[in-house]
């Protein structure tokens, strides 16, 4: 038990430390995002403005302003004039098209030109990055002097895409993070016994495997330290069969030699110190291990 806390307490520390890494990048990729978003949305801004001058400059109107752009949510705007202007369809598409074609977060948009007096569409198209799903109509048209005012809505993929960039590098970053952690975590090697599990009742006989002596109502009989580490392998699984290769693996070891042989004169000392109980055997099952028969 008390190794198993150990081992929780290491898993722990490196649970906290990950959550700890995970919450500063998700915090970095949060400021990030937002230092994207208000440089975007600036020059949208700006470029929409330039739309709305081009566009009285060619209705002949060099004097009137392009009032502030207004901003209906994330991805949608509106251009708005003081004055009446006239357009003709084919050159708000071309100009459009001149000053968002090229810009990186308007790939694909679409365009309304609104009645200022009851918000219906006079004109509108939508263009997209595959050419082929464009769809423009009434070109060649003059449209005829009125408050107009322009929506201009962006479709928000790229934006998303800028997002889950972030989002899949701080994932991927701490995903290559936590397996490092776990590579480097080496949870305590397990010790023969604790404190806390240093007595069994075998049979009639108690094993006090702390202080390596096996006590059986007035009888105390003296084990060595291999003989404990033996018998505290048995102790644990009681009527179970322990392979050889386990037993072998967990007493020698650390010490960087496994004698066969050895393993069969310690089972056969053991067996000699067991034998006040008749209700204690160990025995020898073939081509498998060894197993402690408590009947």
């Amino acid at each position: 038990m008390f190794t198993g806390r150990n081992i929780f307490s290491g898993k722990r520390k490196y649970l906290l430390g990950l959550l700890l890494l995970s919450f500063i990048c998700i915090i970095c990729a949060a400021f990030s995002r937002n230092d994207g978003d208000d440089f975007d949305f600036a020059r949208r801004e700006i470029l929409l403005r330039r739309i709305g001058h081009e566009l009285l400059l060619q209705s002949g109107d060099s004097i009137s302003r392009v009032l502030p752009v207004e901003k209906i949510s994330n991805d949608e705007y509106l251009i708005r004039f003081e004055n009446e202007f006239t357009f003709q369809p084919d050159s708000l598409l071309n100009t459009t098209r001149r000053f968002l074609d090229k810009a990186p977060f308007a790939n694909n948009y679409i365009v309304n030109v609104l009645n200022c007096n009851n918000a219906t569409v006079t004109y509108g198209y939508a263009i997209s990055k595959n050419k082929e799903d464009n769809i423009v109509a009434c070109l060649g048209r003059n449209q005829p002097k009125a408050c107009y005012t322009i929506s201009i809505k962006f479709k928000p993929a790229n934006h998303s895409i800028v997002n889950n960039g972030y989002l899949l590098g701080s994932l991927s970053f701490l995903a290559l993070a936590g397996f490092v952690l776990l590579l480097s975590f080496k949870p305590p090697k397990a010790k023969p016994y604790s404190q806390h599990e240093n007595r069994f009742t075998l049979g009639a006989a108690v094993f006090d495997a702390e202080n390596k002596k096996l006590i059986a109502q007035d009888t105390t009989i003296d084990l060595t330290g291999t003989e404990t580490r033996l018998l505290h392998i048995f102790a644990i699984s009681p009527n179970e069969i322990i392979p050889k290769k386990r037993i072998q693996k967990e007493i020698w070891e650390d010490e960087g030699v496994i004698v066969g042989r050895s393993l069969d004169m310690f089972i056969s000392k053991l067996r000699k110190k067991l034998e006040f109980d008749p209700n204690l055997k160990i025995v020898a099952i073939r081509s498998k291990g060894y197993k402690l028969e408590i009947s």
